[in-house]
């Protein structure tokens, strides 16, 4: 992903009509501390499952999108990423919903990746269900056997 200097200025309040309390946008970190930001936000924030998920997912964009040239793309991105790395550090990405603006906007493969993660999320979370179920059956069957 090349970075354009002019890109990465820093914020403005330009476009800031709606009165002095709308906050001036921030400004966008560069990739590599944006990555590095996200892994710590993870590593600090994220119990071991979700980081392992949310760490892979995030080498995987951020190779696939290294040779990005058109300045939109990159802007998108990384305010994206941003925005992520900023709700991950608040804790305010706990039962949120996605906005439907930013599904439509998505494309099908974006949306197939979007069903693969979900599919992945329940198959971990019926796993763990089952361990759970496991290990709470077992001082039930030794008792059973120690009745008897």
């Amino acid at each position: 992903m090349r970075v354009y200097s002019r890109l990465l200025a820093t914020a403005t309040d330009a476009g800031a009509t709606k009165g002095p309390f709308r906050p001036a946008p921030a400004a966008l970190l560069p990739p590599i501390p944006l990555y590095r930001t996200i892994l710590r936000t993870h590593r600090k924030k994220l119990p071991v499952e979700q980081r392992v998920l949310g760490d892979m997912y995030v080498k995987a964009e951020f190779r696939a999108h290294k040779d990005i040239d058109n300045p939109v793309q990159i802007i998108g991105f990384l305010s994206e990423w941003q925005m992520y790395a900023q709700a991950i550090e608040g804790d305010t990405w706990k039962g949120e919903k996605m906005d439907k603006a930013k599904i439509d906007k998505m494309s099908d493969q974006q949306i197939g990746q979007l069903y693969e993660l979900m599919q992945a999320i329940k198959k971990q979370e019926m796993e763990e269900a089952e361990a759970e179920d496991a290990k709470n059956a077992a001082p039930l069957d030794d008792q059973k056997k120690s009745d008897q």
